[in-house]
């Protein structure tokens, strides 16, 4: 069949695509009942400019609103409003006391400072940027309030959204106690996802299914590892859940060492962690587990990993750790001053700063008339130059579109609403739409461009949807812009160093596995084999990304892929020896062979795509016997 056309380019392709996924009732309830009603008693009360700064702060804690344990939302949304209220305080009162200058200075410093921290992980990506958008905000919105009310206030607000988080059931959950119902799904996950393993064993499915088990374990340990006011466990649910996790660990070695064999396992063996998941979700007991066949080394493993998880779920187990390793202060301090966070935070401080600039400029020649929302421009090039949103050419089209969609919307509603009592029930309708509006950036943009143009009429400002068009495009040319200047130092800082840090991670997995005096460390082992696998899936999703953008940027990881690809083959051949030892307690000349060439294999791909290679990383692999 010949084609109708031509292929369409990744950077397009990214920005036509969007999430899929049932809708997220609860968090739909949460922000139905956060911003609005947060509004609506402003304003009945006399204090509607409290009401913006305390809906402004619900409106940025719903997206960050996602799914999980009530625990992990506490950092998910707690870190970003601390973070944003602190960019509140220090944009009011830089706004009131400092002149055009000072203030694009000070602005530009921040955006360095954020952009850098940003390279820590999701949580600290989401505070850099709620304290930079906060800092706009609390410099350029007219407000009556004393800048450390506003940031009160602001707290106030994202607090209440996690206080909903924290007290609201989850729709559905009527097994066990509802507080811990996003750890049961979270780790029902990570069964349900060592039984698509074993069924996909042998056959073109098996890589992804490996892909989703890390994806899944990944998540059930940001569920159950929140933060905690105890270092362990306090409730005998909790710790049932911890040790559930725990039982899941050597089932998801076992199911990997079957897919690096490649031989279909039979369906009997599929069947147990099917029931274990069930029985999480549902706070049950397993029954009788059925039993694979003992044949091989992988399937031993296999079927003592069920025994110990029948044990584990009948109330016997007592492992309760996560088995993941503490970032210390040290390590944090590596990946803000590397290349990954000097990269970042060089390019946020171009575009932040450029833009206050810009809207200083613009504020200062009366372009904006005699009402002040310059802070419209700024924040716009804080999402806009976030890479977690995707591609930047796929950023730059969706917030265009959604910002258009959002004004012409918002002008639609303020000609035929009543006002403030139409808006405050529009701010309510948009808080509820954020939780699926997220799927999609274009989306996303469009029902925030009308909650907060329906704030700022609410405050008493003029509408002003059609200088935001202007000024969202602006913001695009300046992040286009600044996004493909020649950066300091390497482009693709971020990709390449999450693929030396996966790349360390996964030879200090294999180190540990190879060497005789710890194969006992069972815990050990798997803390490494967790940090190598979660490594490897952030590196994966850098790359991914990066191969989406503009070809002038996405030639700079060029071959990063392939190396992350020997990377997946190392660790999965590295679990694969771990059983083996398990089992007999030498390598066969196959699983030696393999290493070997894949550290080879290894050591030219990283060669070919520029990154570095330590002396004496890789560790030397045993003579078969």
């Amino acid at each position: 069949m010949s084609r109708l056309g031509p292929a369409v380019p990744p950077w397009l392709a990214h920005a036509l695509r969007a999430q899929r996924g049932p809708v997220p009732w609860s968090a739909v309830v949460r922000g139905a009942l956060a911003a609005g009603p947060l509004l609506l008693v402003a304003v009945l009360s006399g204090r509607t400019s409290v009401g913006v700064v305390a809906a402004l702060g619900a409106m940025l804690a719903g997206i960050n609103d996602r799914p999980g344990s009530r625990r992990a939302a506490v950092r998910r949304l707690g870190v970003p409003a601390l973070a944003g209220a602190g960019g509140l305080l220090v944009g009011s009162y830089a706004g009131q006391h400092v002149g055009a200058v000072t203030l694009t200075l000070l602005l530009t410093v921040l955006g360095l400072l954020a952009g850098a921290v940003s390279a820590v992980g999701p949580v600290a990506s989401g505070a850099g940027t709620q304290l930079l958008v906060a800092a706009a905000i609390g410099a350029g919105m007219p407000l009556p309030e004393p800048g450390w009310q506003r940031a009160l206030f602001f707290v106030a607000g994202a607090g209440w959204l996690l206080a909903l988080r924290l007290a609201l059931p989850t729709p559905g959950a009527t097994a066990g106690d509802y507080r811990f119902d996003g750890e049961r799904d979270a780790v029902g996950g990570v069964y349900d996802a060592v039984a698509a393993l074993l069924a996909a064993v042998g056959g073109p499915d098996a890589p992804g299914r490996r892909v989703a088990l890390t994806a899944a374990l990944d998540h059930a340990q940001d569920a159950l590892g929140g933060p905690r006011l105890r270092r362990y466990a306090s409730s005998a649910a909790e710790r049932r859940l911890h040790a559930q996790y725990a039982a899941a660990l050597p089932l998801a070695e076992a199911a990997t060492a079957l897919a690096w064999a490649g031989e279909a396992v039979p369906a009997r063996a599929v069947e147990g962690p099917r029931r274990l998941a069930v029985a999480v979700r549902t706070s049950t007991h397993t029954g009788p587990l059925p039993a694979p066949s003992r044949s091989a080394p992988a399937l031993r493993a296999l079927d003592d990993a069920l025994l110990h998880a029948a044990d584990a779920f009948d109330g016997g187990g007592d492992d309760t750790a996560l088995h993941t390793r503490r970032r210390t202060a040290t390590s944090l301090a590596r990946m803000v001053l590397g290349s990954a966070g000097r990269e970042y935070g060089l390019r946020v401080a171009l575009c932040f700063g450029a833009s206050v600039a810009v809207a200083q400029a613009l504020h200062h020649a009366r372009w904006y008339g005699s009402h002040a929302h310059w802070y419209w421009l700024p924040a716009t090039a804080v999402f806009l130059v976030k890479p977690d949103l995707g591609p930047l050419a796929s950023r730059v089209i969706c917030r265009a579109a959604g910002t258009v969609l959002g004004a012409v919307l918002f002008a639609a509603f303020a000609a035929l609403l009543p006002r403030p009592a139409g808006l405050v029930a529009l701010v309510a309708l948009c808080g509820a739409l954020i939780p699926v509006a997220t799927r999609h950036f274009a989306a996303q943009t469009a029902v925030v461009t009308v909650l907060v143009l329906s704030l700022v009429m609410v405050g008493g400002e003029p509408g002003a949807s059609w200088s935001r068009i202007g000024e969202t495009l602006l913001a695009c040319a300046i992040v286009l812009l600044v996004g493909h200047l020649p950066a300091l130092g390497q482009r693709g800082g971020g990709v390449r160093a999450r693929l030396t840090h996966a790349a360390e991670a996964a030879h200090m997995y294999l180190a540990h596995v190879l060497d005789d005096g710890t194969t006992d460390d069972r815990a050990g082992r798997w803390a490494l084999r967790r940090e190598a696998y979660r490594a490897l899936a952030e590196a994966r999703a850098s790359i991914d990304l990066a191969a989406a953008e503009l070809p002038a940027l996405a030639r700079h990881a060029e071959g990063t892929d392939e190396v992350a690809a020997t990377l997946e083959r190392l660790v999965d051949t590295t679990t694969a020896c771990a059983v083996q030892l398990d089992d007999t307690g030498r390598l066969t000349p196959q699983h030696c062979e393999r290493i070997a060439e894949l550290l080879d294999e290894l050591a030219e791909g990283r060669e070919r795509a520029g990154l570095a290679v330590k002396e004496g990383q890789a560790p030397p692999v045993p003579l078969a016997g």
